[in-house]
């Protein structure tokens, strides 16, 4: 009797247990799900969507599935270095909302030039890695303009610099440069990844860290290239991404300042940027944004060599107007085009006068309202090299100020050597050579040595013709 009164009160403490526990599960079950968490649905076909949290996704998957989606002929991988560069630039929503919004004005012209030769469309996100397409930008060692052309290889690619042009501004001819520079880059490396990293460092620069690492996989050879470059790449891949999936980083779009519609011309006078803006009832700096490559705010046409001008669409223009200052002559007779020298200033602080008198050096006391352009205009010189000769940093310059100034005519410089043939180099590519002489590029060259390539061969004599 006493076992049988135990065991039936065993039962009942057991069952009591047994429904308080089964409400505590139904109140934690409960709250798991009025708390929406992830781990526990019951629910298998409304699947809960997944936290955009890098922990919670292997090694930032859902980046590497975004590259590769987007992926066309440029390799776009996914690794700790472009990972750097993408949670760098998925901060900079300003920055890249501005981007997004130049793109509509920047990248038809981009893609117009990549196609023409042949080069895979993707390569226009490197503008946004080089000037953040901004067609004034200068680097501290006077790369210019939105594909931050060097002097040298600006004119080796067929771009004119002088006192009224710098055509590494023109968003049309330094795109074409650039898809031509890429034309060769990729002939002769085989690689786009490899012919990026050599628009940045240089071909020799590139050729010489793939004999070192023994191989052209740009992710090996990475070490041997300079630090910058090692960069340079996996900020492209991040660009390329961010632009792409602006969306999924909170990025908008923000208007862009430059008219997207536009008529262009070809003038074959002196026309005044400021006059013809006066007839089109447009602001001078909108006008100035349209044609950036004219220093002197002065398109300086003539019948054998006209000019582009790039205008708004025009909408009830003073058509007379127009007419009467795209055909005015007073300018012409005032202006003499001078063409421009180095601005690498590496290559200027390396040269130096050979024969200076004291006559040759003139100061210039600065007036009120001048600046280093109006001050080397005046006296048919290159801003840079006021600005070498001056030791300034940046361009500011006060009333008052004395600049010291080594006039034209009485400074003797090192004449460059010249050579009617070049024997090539261990690391050479076309491009150095032709920066090597006056008036050679790389199209003379390939054309003047029957070249059907980009690619030298150590040894080989090249006959060089100037002009």
């Amino acid at each position: 009797m006493i076992k049988k009164l135990l065991f039936t009160s065993v039962c009942a403490l057991t069952g009591l247990f047994s429904t308080s526990l089964a409400q505590q599960i139904l109140k934690a079950d409960s709250l798991y799900k009025v708390s929406n968490n992830i781990f526990v649905n019951n629910d298998t076909v409304n699947v809960p969507l997944a936290t955009e949290n890098p922990l919670l996704l292997s090694q930032n998957y859902i980046y590497k599935l975004r590259l590769d989606s987007i992926a066309k002929s440029v390799p776009l991988p996914h690794n700790e270095y472009v990972q750097q560069y993408i949670d760098i630039y998925s901060k900079r929503k300003d920055m890249f909302g501005k981007m997004m919004g130049l793109s509509n004005y920047y990248f038809p012209i981009f893609d117009k030039a990549l196609k023409d030769y042949n080069i895979p469309q993707e390569i226009k996100y490197l503008a946004i890695v080089e000037s953040q397409m901004n067609p004034h930008a200068v680097s501290r060692v006077g790369a210019t303009g939105i594909w931050q052309f060097m002097f040298g290889t600006g004119k080796a690619y067929g771009l004119k610099m002088d006192n009224f042009v710098d055509e590494r501004k023109d968003p049309v001819q330094a795109s074409y440069a650039a898809a031509a520079y890429f034309r060769d880059a990729f002939e002769e490396l085989g690689d786009w990844l490899l012919a990026i990293a050599a628009y940045n460092c240089g071909k020799g620069n590139v050729t010489r860290a793939i004999d070192k690492a023994g191989s052209r996989d740009f992710w090996l050879i990475r070490p041997y290239l300079p630090k910058e470059t090692r960069n340079y790449v996996p900020a492209f891949i991040a660009a390329v991404y961010v632009m792409n999936y602006s969306n999924k980083h909170q990025i908008t779009e923000q208007a862009c300042n430059l008219f997207l519609k536009t008529d262009t011309m070809q003038v074959n006078h002196f026309v005044s940027l400021s006059a013809l803006a006066k007839v089109l009832n447009v602001e001078d700096e909108s006008l100035f944004a349209l044609n950036p490559s004219y220093k002197k705010k002065i398109i300086n046409g003539t019948a054998d060599m006209p000019k582009r001008l790039v205008l708004p669409k025009m909408k009830g223009a003073d058509l007379a107007g127009l007419y009467d200052v795209l055909n005015n002559e007073d300018l012409d007779n005032k202006m003499q085009v001078i063409q421009a020298h180095t601005d690498d200033v590496r290559e200027l602080r390396k040269r130096k006068p050979s024969t200076i008198v004291a006559s040759s050096v003139v100061y210039h006391k600065v007036s009120s309202g001048q600046n280093l352009n109006s001050v080397a205009d005046k006296y048919g010189i290159e801003v840079q090299d006021l600005k070498v000769w001056n030791n300034l940093k940046t361009k500011t310059i006060v009333p008052g100020q004395k600049l010291k100034i080594y006039t034209s005519k009485r400074t003797v410089y090192k004449a460059p050597a010249s050579y009617l043939s070049y024997k090539v180099k261990r690391g050479d590519t076309l491009s150095e050579i032709a920066e090597k002489f006056d008036g050679a590029t790389v199209q003379n060259i390939k054309r003047d040595n029957r070249l059907a390539r980009a690619g030298l061969q150590v040894g080989m004599v090249l006959k060089i013709s100037k002009g």
